[in-house]
């Protein structure tokens, strides 16, 4: 027996071996294979299947060696053992990849679908799906998933694939897999053909431009091309996008192709985009460099007359030793005088045609008293910018709002049509009544600025948290569970037949009986369209970026009349961006008014079930930039209202509106210490909508009146900070915030930053942005941080005036020693850096770097080194010091380029959470949890903050490393700090080459 065996693997290895030259392989040959009936089993038991698999992948581009080889597959798949064989070690698949070629899918598909080869491979895959119930035979039936999924490349295939109940057939196979996760493969192949061959559709809208415009000065900006119907078209690249989702930390990798490679390109360019004698008018946006101290006596005097006025707690970037330890547990102290109804006059700046400065004759020498002015003098020197605002009418019926509200305050309800509430009116007694103690938030003062806000829709609605304030929650939530079964099965379910009901229009907000209500005209609110497609489901629409088709993204919207333990779920149907962090463990937020009067004012991560993939809604060629066939995505999440007719709102991220930055400006400058504390705050410039830009100079006051004191404060370097010029990324003003509290706080680290540097800080760059609900853009729909090459003083006012003063810096020899421009990621995990160097973007690129001619001062690589020791949600490792040809135009290029500043940064802050660091350590550590939940914390407000505060201390070590150092400021920071060597650049050579 055994020396038959021997002999019929000996014939079969000679056959294959034939088949190995095809110039001997001819009919004789195959008629042997064709009349040799045990010939798969000899196959098999020779252990040959393999060369033949190997050698049909060899000839895939042979036609007729090719078939020789498929020949054989049929002949040796006759033996059930052996066809099981072959179909585990990916024969479905090289069959499949035999028709796949772009010059055989129109031939081989429609041959196949015209014989009636669609329907037939649907019934087989359905045999297979109710037969291998214990799931032995996954690579067959993903093999003929996989043939479904090519044949529906071309319209003809999807048209029959429809015809044949393809999606229904697919649809409900397919809802038996989503519990085992052996199953994953099968799940995303039946989710890509069936979002091929869903009937692709437009947005529900109109139009997707905005719903705004404003009119742009002269005619700047042509319309941009009309929409018009797509043709059909044979691929999607869908395969290629879902290999982009299959990244574990949904993060898209930059690509080599992008990187500057001309040296001459990226050495320093120190040249002027404007007339030099320009720079003139920012020498009064410098005070600091010609203050006269002399009547500081007198002003000190009088401020010590002052009625006693205790300040907020201010954290420090040492105080906070643990991630879910809560600033408001510090004795906080309520403000002296209530500062209802007061505002403050800042002093205005307005350009001319002329683009020159004149400015307001505000004393420059107020103090803290005279700075309280009455809000009336806005309505007198401009009356048009005042106008009533007021909270949106709370549900008065509910029992909550009955005992929480005085009964009086129905009676506030103006009877007017739109149930308007006046202004001193209800919130007046909620104040009275509710208002806790939230640091540097005051809703009086908010009121007041926000009276004083243009915008393009004239909100007169006051969005309740931004009136009531957030208080930090005492606990951060960790990241949501990383199921990709959770997130194809969502994608599978099927949009209802038809729309239910209209539910909410920003044009016209129709509304309907037994619905949510929703509502987003407020400052910086954001939903265009609310649609019921089921009892508890909704369809939403974000709205464009005014002036724009495109940068869907943020959404912010208040929701009521909710029921009580009933999952609604929403579907955010227009997202843009291929990926996001709600795939890998990002939940949005929410705040219930409720809640905050029950004395929890807190915007919450919030949300289950959340699932960000393409849709079946397709982009015209003037929404997608001329891209034909781009696709739209939909966020969509479940979520469980806390209480019965409350009233939520549900945000991207944690909002920060315009007027809770000067609002906050406001208090801050109340809290500062003056004898300590040099604090100026002046007006930019004005922005598109006629809102003020505002500029910080932040700084220690001179210890005394001496020549050598008053020396020093002139040449302590320049700190220039900037943040918000994307308006969706309101994760940068919460850091901001953290960097100016620390800064004007009374700790003695920041105590000694000031003595060390001059901050310049513009807290928001695209004020109009974040006031009309944009993403990306400002009024005139430009991306304001791709400006920066040649800002238009008219279109671009905040980046012409902010590089101005960048640009007047340098002529009088003080650039700053450290730029950075503070912003949000939204598809990677962690706080980092990106810098600029001339070597890394090289090397990067593979180009030979001659270290004798190309030199560079690493310098630029030490503060990211400290922060990675000091900041907890800080990763050197995420960190990226090249420069890509899509970014020369910039702020941390232009700055880097143009004004020689080597340590030129934007710094990214996650929407989401940490992969490494404290923020991850922390949760593994000292939480008692599964290990499937060990993706770490996502980043609240809180921690935002203290990012903010540790840039400062990463600055004074900055300083005290790798800058000369008085021998008093250097034993002060002895006592204050632990300074490590290993971080400090001051004996790095400078032409050194790249350090690992």
């Amino acid at each position: 027996m055994s020396c038959q065996c021997a002999l019929a693997a000996h014939k079969a290895n000679h056959t294959l071996a034939l088949l190995q030259r095809p110039d001997l392989c001819n009919t004789l040959i195959l008629i042997m294979l064709f009349t040799d009936r045990k010939f798969g089993l000899k196959v098999q038991k020779a252990e040959a299947t393999d060369i033949i698999l190997s050698l049909a992948r060899r000839n895939l581009g042979h036609h007729l060696h090719l078939t020789h080889c498929l020949w054989v597959l049929r002949v040796c798949a006759s033996n059930v053992t052996t066809g099981t064989t072959l179909g585990i070690n990916g024969a479905m698949e090289l069959l499949f990849k035999a028709v796949a070629p772009r010059e055989l899918i129109f031939p081989g598909h429609r041959q196949a679908v015209n014989r009636g080869y669609l329907g037939g491979l649907l019934k087989l895959y359905q045999d297979w799906h109710h037969n291998d119930v214990s799931n032995n035979y996954i690579h067959i039936r993903r093999g003929l998933l996989l043939c479904l999924k090519h044949i529906t490349n071309i319209q003809l295939g999807r048209e029959t694939f429809l015809g044949s109940r393809g999606m229904e057939i697919l649809f409900t196979s397919v809802q038996d897999c989503l519990s085992c996760k052996n199953l994953d493969p099968i799940i995303t192949t039946v989710t890509q053909i069936l979002r091929k061959c869903y009937p692709k559709e437009p947005l529900p809208v109109a139009t997707v431009r905005s719903s705004y415009s404003f009119p742009l000065p002269g005619n700047a900006k042509a319309e941009p091309p009309c929409e018009g119907s797509e043709g059909d078209y044979e691929s999607d690249g869908e395969e290629e996008a879902e290999k982009d989702l299959d990244n574990d930390d949904g993060e898209s990798k930059e690509e080599d192709y992008d990187l500057e490679t001309d040296v001459n390109k990226l050495r320093s360019r120190p040249v002027l985009d404007r007339p030099e004698e320009e720079l003139g008018q920012y020498e009064a946006m410098c005070p600091e460099l010609s203050h006269n101290f002399q009547e500081e006596k007198s002003l000190e005097d009088r401020t010590e007359s002052l009625p006693f006025m205790p300040s907020h707690f201010i954290p420090s970037a040492t105080s906070v030793k643990h991630p879910n330890y809560r600033w408001r547990n510090q004795s906080v102290t309520e403000m002296g005088p209530d500062p209802g109804e007061k505002d403050f006059k800042v002093p205005l700046q307005s350009w001319t045609k002329r683009d020159r400065c004149r400015w307001d004759q505000t004393d420059e020498k107020r103090d803290i008293a005279e700075a309280a002015q009455d809000a009336d003098y806005y309505e007198e020197e401009d009356p048009a910018r005042s106008h009533v605002l007021a909270l949106r009418p709370l549900p008065k019926d509910a029992a909550w709002y009955k005992k929480m509200v005085y009964p009086e305050c129905e009676a506030l309800i103006n009877p007017s049509p739109g149930g308007r509430l006046e202004s001193s009116g209800i919130e007046t007694h909620l104040l009275e009544k509710h208002q806790g103690d939230i640091p540097f938030h005051s809703p009086h003062f908010y009121i007041a600025r926000a009276k004083h806000v243009k915008s393009i829709p004239d909100y007169r609605d006051l969005s309740f948290p931004d009136f009531w304030g957030h208080q930090p929650p005492p606990y951060s939530k960790p990241m949501l569970e990383l199921v990709n079964r959770l997130r194809e099965g969502l994608s599978l379910k099927q949009p209802a037949i038809g729309i239910l009901a209209l539910i909410y229009c920003s044009e016209s907000s129709p509304g309907a009986p037994g619905c949510l209500t929703f509502f987003s005209k407020f400052e910086s609110g954001n939903l265009r369209k609310a649609i019921q497609v089921r009892e508890f489901e909704y369809d939403l629409i974000m709205n464009a970026d005014v002036n724009s088709n495109q940068h869907h993204q943020w959404f912010y919207f208040e929701v009521r009349d909710m029921k009580l333990a009933v999952p609604y779920r929403f579907n955010i149907i227009n997202c843009e961006k291929f990926n996001s962090q709600f795939n890998y463990g990002m939940q949005l937020v929410m705040y219930s008014v409720k809640e905050a009067l029950q004395g929890k004012p807190c915007w919450l991560r919030a949300g289950h079930d959340i699932c960000y993939y393409k849709n079946h809604y397709r982009c015209s060629a003037a929404a997608g930039e001329g891209v034909r066939g781009k696709f739209y995505y939909t966020l969509t999440f479940s979520i469980k209202f806390p209480h019965k007719d409350d009233v939520c709102y549900l945000a991207y991220h944690y909002p920060y509106t315009y007027s809770t930055m000067m609002c906050h400006l406001d208090i801050l400058e109340q809290n500062r210490n003056p004898k300590k504390v040099y604090w100026r705050q002046q007006t930019l410039c004005q922005t598109l909508g006629g809102n003020l830009c505002p500029l910080l100079t932040i700084t220690a006051m001179p210890e005394s009146k001496k020549r050598d004191d008053l020396e020093q404060f002139c040449n302590r370097p320049y700190v220039f900070l900037v943040a918000r010029v994307h308006p969706g990324e309101s994760n940068a003003s919460w850091v901001m915030k953290g960097t100016l509290e620390f800064l004007v706080s009374s700790d003695p680290i920041a105590d000694l930053l000031r003595k060390c540097f001059i901050f310049k800080i513009v807290p928001m760059l695209n004020p109009d942005g974040v006031i009309n609900g944009n993403h990306r853009c400002s009024l005139s729909g430009d991306d304001l941080n791709r400006q920066w090459l040649t800002p238009s003083s008219q279109l671009h006012p905040t980046i012409y005036h902010t590089k101005g003063l960048l640009y007047y810096l340098r002529s009088i020899g003080r650039a700053p020693l450290v730029f950075c421009d503070y912003h949000g990621h939204s598809q990677k995990k962690n706080v980092f850096l990106y810098g600029c160097s001339i070597k890394e973007t090289l090397w990067q690129a593979g180009c030979v770097v001659d270290t004798s001619v190309i030199t560079e001062d690493v310098g630029y690589r030490t503060l990211p080194k400290i922060l990675d020791k000091v900041a907890p949600a800080f990763v050197m490792n995420s960190c990226s010091f090249l420069v890509e040809k899509s970014r020369e135009s910039t702020a941390r290029v232009v700055v880097w380029k143009e004004m020689g500043v080597l340590r030129s940064y934007t710094m990214e802050s996650t929407y989401c959470g940490c992969s490494h660091g404290l923020y991850k350590r922390i949760r593994e550590k000292t939480l008692k949890i599964s290990a499937s939940l060990h993706q770490g914390l996502q980043l609240g407000t809180q921690e935002l903050e203290e990012t903010g505060s540790k840039f400062c201390l990463g600055l004074l070590i900055l300083h005290l490393k790798s800058l000369p150092c008085s021998e008093k400021v250097m034993a002060q920071a002895t006592l204050l700090l632990d300074l490590e060597e290993e971080i400090t650049d001051r004996d790095t050579p400078r032409n050194s080459s790249f350090p690992h």
